[in-house]
């Protein structure tokens, strides 16, 4: 018989909420997710939780449904995609001082976030020249695609976006005088903590989108669209299109960067080895054991079995302020 593709399910969620005990609630969260061969990252802090998962639908629905049945979760939203393969090599339940870092202590985003605009609300608002459309993602994300007319903070982390609002408050700044301001980032997450950030500081007109850019492709149709490029995504999809459809970059499997084409077809680009950002970051044995690594994925792959070694462990982005080739 022939074999029929598998059909997984991966749902991003978030949700701040006041969650004191939020250790006690690691263990049987990951032990849940073990048991339905669920994988992933989620991560708990004080401040709620935040992460994406994957696995067959109806075990994703279970994990879903179990968080729910928590009253303090029972609002919680998610937003969700269906592919032929599991774009996690693994499953993670990690604790947090905060579900997304931004460093600034004191903001409540489930109580001093900003205005939510629907996804077919968004236009109206960013065609607005009124208005300051502020991208809160990393520098790389915001490389690969963003909004028509929005600013780029050139961050290479979330922690670093407060400084920039310090300075772009000062006289020529994009934010001085406080401007009405609309920022969006990849599921809402940021944005949450972001306007929140712009209320303490005395700005009266913050909005942020509504489920971020994810519910925005999903949502309004291309020809209406004001999105331009690729959304990068945390995980093995790497970035979507309109529609939440596959988008067209891979990762560096030595730095973690987002590729195209134009870096896949760069001099510096060795599959599995190196890209444009990272060439000449390697020792000679880092290079050969990422060769080999790659060799052995490629192995499984023509077995139809998943290598973990897809992920590198400890693999970061620190390398994403290199110049674009």
């Amino acid at each position: 018989m022939d074999s029929v593709t598998p059909s997984y399910l991966t749902a991003a969620l978030y949700q701040f909420v006041d969650l004191p005990d939020c250790a006690a609630l690691r263990a049987p969260l990951q032990a849940l997710c073990d048991e339905k061969n669920v994988r992933g990252m989620l991560l708990l802090a004080p401040e709620g939780i935040n992460g994406t998962i994957a696995g067959a639908p109806a075990d994703v629905h279970a994990v879903l449904a179990w968080l729910r049945s928590d009253a303090r979760f029972a609002a919680l939203q998610h937003k969700q995609a269906l592919g032929e393969r599991q774009p996690f090599y693994r499953m993670r339940v990690r604790l947090k001082r905060e579900i997304v870092t931004l460093g600034v202590p004191g903001l409540n985003p489930a109580r001093n976030a900003g205005t939510y605009v629907k996804p077919e609300d968004w236009n109206a608002l960013i065609d607005d020249p009124g208005v300051v459309v502020v991208d809160t993602r990393n520098d790389y994300e915001v490389g690969i695609g963003t909004f028509e007319r929005a600013i780029n903070p050139h961050t290479k982390n979330f922690a670093e976006f407060p400084a920039w609002v310090e300075r772009e408050q000062q006289p020529g700044g994009v934010l001085a005088g406080k401007p009405r301001v609309a920022m969006f980032c990849t599921g809402g997450i940021r944005c949450e903590k972001s306007t929140a950030l712009l209320k303490s500081q005395g700005f009266g007109e913050v909005y942020h989108l509504e489920g971020g850019i994810l519910k925005y492709l999903e949502t309004v149709p291309v020809e209406d669209s004001r999105w331009q490029g690729d959304c990068f995504v945390f995980d093995e999809r790497v970035s979507v299109g309109h529609g939440l459809a596959p988008g067209h970059h891979q990762l560096c499997r030595s730095c973690r960067m987002p590729l195209g084409a134009a870096e896949r077809a760069h001099p510096h680009y060795v599959q599995g080895v190196s890209c444009p950002y990272c060439h000449g970051t390697r020792t000679p044995e880092q290079e050969r054991a990422l060769a080999e690594r790659e060799r052995q994925m490629q192995l499984a792959a023509r077995r139809g079995e998943d290598h973990l070694g897809a992920q590198q462990p400890g693999a970061t982005r620190k390398l994403s302020t290199a110049s674009k080739p």
